[in-house]
């Protein structure tokens, strides 16, 4: 394979219900499916040290991490303490539909990602947000994203692919085209596009997921993540299809 294929991993969102459960099994069978990395969004008591260790053994990496968010300059302390103990050098934030409700709210927001942007170099560190479709909602006849993305030009994306199709009103690989020379990372998701649905396995659905890895610039992007909200099926035969979906079609690459 191409060493720009990047490798997939998993964000354990998606499997949030059997982490509780038992979160070593959880871990164990990822590795065992082939992901070569996984994204927390909860240590389960671990300690970042701990979580690290363990997913080495398994011989996956902390692909990226969404714990803890970025969303205060005040709590600053705690994000640069796990994220550098997690070994990343990017740590996550994002924002809800009341920050990109109108333009003044999409100001403010701008602002904050600045500040934030600005609070994390001196710890080495870089600012990536995560979006969800209200981020594509038209402010003043332009997605509230491309507001952002302009304003903050150090802000790093992982762009959520599905939430950025904004239910078909906008074309995720041209939203990944836009900034991908800033997008290190991609939520890699599938469904039938419609609100209130619920997701399918990668490649299962309505997505269009070659085009996301033609968007992506070859030499940023440096993970592919799957992440799915919910399913009807099981989700860890969802996982499982959606692992196998990116490898066979050679999009992404796993450790088997």
């Amino acid at each position: 394979m191409s060493t720009n294929i990047p490798p997939v991993s998993v964000q354990l969102y998606t499997l949030r219900d059997a982490c509780q459960d038992d979160f070593d099994d959880v871990l164990a069978e990822l590795a065992r499916i082939g992901y070569a990395g996984v994204e927390p969004f909860n240590l389960f008591g671990k300690s970042p040290d701990e979580f690290c260790q363990q997913v080495q053994d398994l011989g996956m990496r902390v692909s990226s991490s969404h714990f803890p968010w970025t969303n205060r300059a005040e709590s600053l302390n705690e994000v640069v303490e796990t994220i550098q103990a997690l070994g990343l050098t990017r740590a996550p934030g994002g924002f809800g539909p009341d920050d990109f409700k109108d333009r003044a709210s999409l100001e403010k927001t701008i602002a904050t990602t600045a500040e934030l942007v600005d609070a994390l170099k001196p710890h080495g560190l870089t600012l990536f947000l995560h979006n969800h479709y209200w981020e594509y909602d038209l402010i003043d006849g332009k997605p509230g994203y491309h507001y952002l993305q302009d304003a903050v030009p150090d802000v790093e994306f992982e762009i959520d692919t599905y939430w950025a199709a904004n239910f078909g009103q906008c074309n995720p690989a041209e939203e990944i085209t836009r900034v991908n020379k800033r997008v290190p990372l991609i939520h890699v998701k599938d469904g039938p596009l419609v609100k209130g649905q619920s997701h399918v396995a990668v490649g299962d659905g309505a997505m269009d997921i070659p085009a996301l890895f033609t968007a992506a610039d070859p030499d940023t992007l440096e993970w592919a993540v799957v992440e799915l909200d919910q399913c009807d099926t099981d989700m860890m035969t969802a996982v499982t299809a959606s692992y196998q979906y990116l490898t066979s079609n050679q999009l992404a690459q796993g450790n088997v």
